[in-house]
């Protein structure tokens, strides 16, 4: 994760990978609030673009980096969606786009990736479309359960799908 402007600035360009292995499960990471552990989520591999990197490129350095993964055929550009959240004390403002990608590779959680995500980040796992649909945990984006269905039902969109706002 980049550093994130505060609320007003210009939103952070974060590019998110919806992966799914060769059994329709999709990968997510758990994380946590730093302060206060007991506040917990699961939430799609990803993060924000460096420098004048593409939307693509970061998607699969993010992915790299966060899981190990380097082997996947992406995809396209599924959905994009505005989100604001507090987080490590701070207010981050995005921009996500959320591409398709599989794999065969195994996931190995690397421990890598920025100071903060290794601070907020206890690991890894691949998720039926039941599964999530049946959890009470948190997931984000919110509806990813829904919206899994519909894809593996009817396949990627025709064109990117813009997704509700999300602020918490």
């Amino acid at each position: 994760m980049a550093e994130a402007p505060e609320t007003g600035g210009t939103p952070r360009r974060a590019a998110r990978v919806i992966l799914l292995d060769e059994r329709d499960r999709v990968l997510l990471l758990h994380g946590f609030e730093p302060a206060d552990p007991s506040e917990t989520w699961w939430f799609t591999p990803g993060g924000g673009l460096e420098g004048d990197e593409g939307w693509e490129e970061a998607a699969r350095r993010e992915l790299a980096e966060e899981t190990g993964i380097t082997e996947i055929e992406l995809g396209p550009l599924l959905w994009r969606r505005t989100c604001s959240f507090p987080f490590d004390g701070r207010r981050w403002d995005q921009e996500e786009h959320y591409y398709l990608a599989r794999t065969r590779q195994t996931a190995v959680w690397t421990g890598g990736g920025t100071e903060l995500e290794r601070r907020s980040v206890t690991g890894l796992r691949w998720w039926t479309c039941g599964e999530l649909l049946a959890t009470h945990e948190t997931v984000y984006p919110s509806r990813l359960a829904e919206l899994l269905g519909t894809l593996l039902r009817d396949g990627p969109p025709k064109a990117p799908v813009r997704l509700e706002t999300e602020r918490a």
